[in-house]
């Protein structure tokens, strides 16, 4: 499965997207304006755009070992996160926004 998103700066989201996810890519650039990373079984498609799609909002959701300790981390590298929310008997999850305004998340199960 690939999961695409828009960007407004491909250089300046390579290097967010690097950091957030601890990524070396990207792994394929399949045109100009457009990389990839592989991230275990999904692909995680960034395409620059100069203007900002309209359209509803959707929310990208990362599973990750320990919600807590990546909270944690994202805070050490300064990005700006919503609070670690706890759904008893299921997940640990928060949200964040990358640079363009995509809604990401990362959860561990529990």
């Amino acid at each position: 499965m690939t999961v695409g998103l828009p960007v407004s700066d491909i250089a300046r989201a390579v290097d967010w997207y690097r950091r957030v996810f601890e990524l070396t890519g990207p792994d394929l650039q399949p045109a100009g304006g457009v990389v990839e990373f592989q991230m275990g079984p999904l692909w995680l498609q960034l395409g620059e755009e100069p203007t900002k799609r309209s359209g509803a909002e959707v929310i990208t959701r990362f599973g990750v070992e320990d919600a807590a300790a990546e909270h944690q981390r994202l805070i050490n590298l300064g990005i700006d996160v919503g609070p670690l929310e706890h759904a008893p008997g299921a997940v640990n999850y928060f949200d964040f926004l990358d640079p363009d305004g995509n809604a990401l998340s990362f959860y561990s199960e529990l």
